[in-house]
């Protein structure tokens, strides 16, 4: 988890700033940890995510839409569309 939350990234000395961006990476954690729950289906019994796959998907829907709003395309009308979810999870690790 430490290098897709920014637990090795930061350079401060204080302890006040370490303590801000210690709370920062592990929140956005708890927040990733949250959003997989929701998406999860129940019944399945998941307890390990992996972040490697949520930022893949993440960028892979990002770069979904870019591609949408460069092409001039509706992407509500692609996000709504069966094969959104294969794209996303593209690259992604089956946890």
């Amino acid at each position: 988890a430490k290098q897709y939350t920014g637990l090795c990234d930061c350079q401060a000395t204080s302890e006040a700033k370490l303590n801000f961006h210690f709370n920062a990476s592990l929140a956005a954690l708890n927040l990733l940890r949250l959003e997989d729950r929701q998406q999860a289906v129940e019944g399945a019994g998941r307890n390990v995510i992996s972040i490697a796959s949520w930022k893949a998907r993440k960028f892979n829907a990002h770069l979904l839409e870019k591609f949408s709003c460069h092409l001039g395309l509706d992407f509500t009308a692609i996000k709504s569309s069966l094969g959104f979810a294969a794209l996303c999870n593209y690259g992604a690790i089956a946890a």
